[in-house]
């Protein structure tokens, strides 16, 4: 049969379907070259060669299917390539050693996984860039979401989402100052988060994404460990995680088995942590049982006992706090936290002892459990968030320091504007409510039309004892400023209780009462007591002026002992409402909370 022969119309005339009946499907079908295929393989690809020569239009191609586009073309060759490899594959795959198949199969699970999420983020990103390119049509419809899944009638609002009439028929709630219950002793139940899913995930896969960009080694096999109970990961992805390498589940729970095997691993890139007053606990911890730890290490699992990591371990603890994790771990860049309010001060603590000299990244920022910002810089040494346009439905509340906050509106997220402080307002789909979540940020910036803002300070959070009303970053700098003048002295945590909680007046005028951990310094002079008390007067005019005429009374301190403030959180994640990731009250409410510190005071 003459090749012409072959080049005629009304047949079958795409070259990909020659080749495949000539060749692929026959050694498809009995696995092996035979030496008739071997020898049809050149005739096939003159067919081909033949094919793209002959006219592809005509009168007579009327009946045959349209041609196939040159993307499709070639997705189906590099399928039958694939399918052609794999006899191949199973030949060398059976001469390998059983380990060598492993470790075979673990790379490919590892780049498959990796390939998923780069897909997965690129997606998001694309989403992203959209939805924050035309932020009102975006928060039109996460309004328009969040009215249809409303339980119950809401008469005009039913089917409406003019933001003036949202506005006019739902008036704002404010999230109460105290955050337990004193009746029950739990925590009050937290904003609804069963529409926070979709964020999460976005936060989750962007992280990751900004994450391997900023640190390509991150996630390679066996890179990252969290060693807290709680994932810094807004959205766990178990699969994922495990083909990525990651040493500790996130289903794991028990926090010394996750710091064992985070130990075991001196090749970690990443540590992570569910927030950072986790992971102080962690290090805290750590000091105090290293040895212990140690002996654990040494003992190794069954039949691999690691005596020479026990000894890198007994060595890096007896040079003390500072660089610890550098020294435990030579190739960790950077450390995951999830922020959320009253994280701060562990920060700063990590950052100046434990963790010197390693960057800390947030991925997402949360407020009153579940995620309101998107952290798509990890480059930078304050966590700056992207506020999206979508679920939940965000607005903002001005900040007007001195002005009476019902003369306030609140502004969408295309009409903030740079330098302000806002206040987040979050709508609940559920009950519908348009609550003050008490979060203040501060816009620094924008991505498109969406604001990038820092988190300042929790309005719920504040002192006040006769009216002064010291926010929560005011009294945080006069704190600083105070152990800052105290010798050898680093902060670890504190909290507040206003002089009425505990019944501590005793016929002295109202004052505060500070609880501080610190590093560095066993007992608390009456001196230094007292330089507290100065540098609040220093920061805020209203409470110098109250102390001047003794309407309030001296700021009384105390020192309390290590583990006091674990105690404290594991009170308060012990409540059944507790929202994730749980956020570190400065200002205690309630005495029975004020009693877990008040017991452990040693100066």
């Amino acid at each position: 049969m003459s090749l012409s022969s072959r080049c005629v119309p009304g047949t079958v005339s795409n070259p990909v379907y020659i080749f495949c009946e000539a060749v692929i499907i026959p050694i498809l079908q009995t696995g092996e070259r035979s030496p008739e295929q071997l020898a049809d393989l050149p005739r096939a690809l003159r067919l081909t060669k033949c094919q793209n020569q002959c006219p592809t239009s005509g009168p007579e191609l009327g009946s045959l299917p349209p041609p196939r586009s040159c993307l499709e073309m070639l997705l189906l060759l590099l399928f039958l390539l694939l399918l052609l490899l794999l006899p191949l594959l199973a030949v060398l795959w059976q001469r390998q050693p059983q380990d060598a198949r492993l470790s075979w199969l673990a790379g490919l699970q590892h780049r498959v996984a990796a390939g998923t999420l780069c897909w997965a983020a690129a997606w998001q990103q694309w989403r992203l860039e959209q939805s924050t390119l035309h932020a009102g049509q975006s928060q039109q419809q996460a309004l328009k979401w969040c009215l249809q899944g409303a339980q119950g009638p809401r008469g005009p609002l039913r089917g409406n989402t003019d933001i003036s009439t949202f506005r006019n028929h739902l008036p704002l709630t404010k999230a109460s100052q105290a955050q337990e219950e004193e009746s029950e002793g739990q925590l009050s139940p937290p904003t609804s988060t069963q529409y926070y899913g979709e964020a999460s995930l976005q936060a989750t896969l962007l992280g990751l994404a900004a994450l391997n960009k900023a640190y390509p080694e991150v996630l390679a096999p066996g890179g990252t460990a969290c060693v807290t109970p709680t994932s810094p990961w807004p959205c766990p992805l178990p699969w994922p995680w495990r083909a990525l390498g990651q040493v500790s589940a996130p289903g794991a729970k028990h926090p010394g088995a996750l710091l064992l095997k985070a130990l075991r691993s001196p090749g970690l890139r990443a540590l992570e942590g569910g927030t950072a007053a986790e992971l102080l606990d962690v290090f805290v911890g750590l000091e105090a049982d290293g040895e212990e730890l140690a002996e654990t290490i040494a003992a190794g699992n069954p039949g691999v006992p690691l005596p020479r990591r026990a000894a890198e371990l007994r060595k890096a603890l007896e040079q003390g706090p500072r660089g610890l994790a550098l020294r435990l771990w030579p190739k960790l860049q950077v450390v995951v936290t999830l922020d959320a309010g009253g994280q701060a001060e562990a920060v700063a603590a990590l950052e100046a002892l434990w963790c010197q000299g390693l960057a800390f990244f947030s991925p997402a920022y949360s407020a009153s459990g579940g995620v309101v910002g998107l952290n798509l810089w990890p480059e930078q040494p304050r966590g700056l968030y992207l506020l999206p346009p979508g679920a939940p439905f965000i607005e903002l509340l001005p900040v007007n320091k001195g002005a009476q906050e019902e003369a306030a509106s609140t502004v969408l997220l295309a009409e903030a504007q740079k330098g302000k402080e806002y206040e987040l307002v979050l709508t609940d789909h559920i009950s519908l409510t348009r609550c003050c979540l008490g979060d203040v940020v501060q816009v620094v910036g924008a991505y498109n039309r969406c604001p990038v803002v820092r988190f300042v300070c929790r309005l719920g959070q504040a002192l006040s004892v006769r009216g002064e009303d010291i926010r929560e970053d005011v009294f945080s700098e006069a704190l600083g400023r105070a152990v800052g003048q105290w010798p050898g002295a680093k902060l670890l945590d504190h909290s507040c209780v206003e002089s009425s909680i505990l019944d501590s007046s005793e016929g002295s005028a109202p004052h505060y009462e500070v609880f501080v951990a610190l590093r560095g310094l066993r007992n608390l002079s009456e001196e230094n007591r007292d330089k507290l008390d100065h540098c609040l007067q220093e920061v805020s005019p209203r409470y110098k002026s109250l102390r001047f005429w003794g309407s309030v009374g001296p700021a009384r301190v105390h020192l309390v002992g290590q583990g006091a403030f674990r105690e404290l959180r594991v009170a308060l994640a012990a409540c059944p409402s507790s929202p994730y990731p749980p956020e570190m009250p400065r200002v205690l409410r309630h005495r029975h909370l004020a009693q877990c510190l008040h017991k452990r005071v040693v100066s």
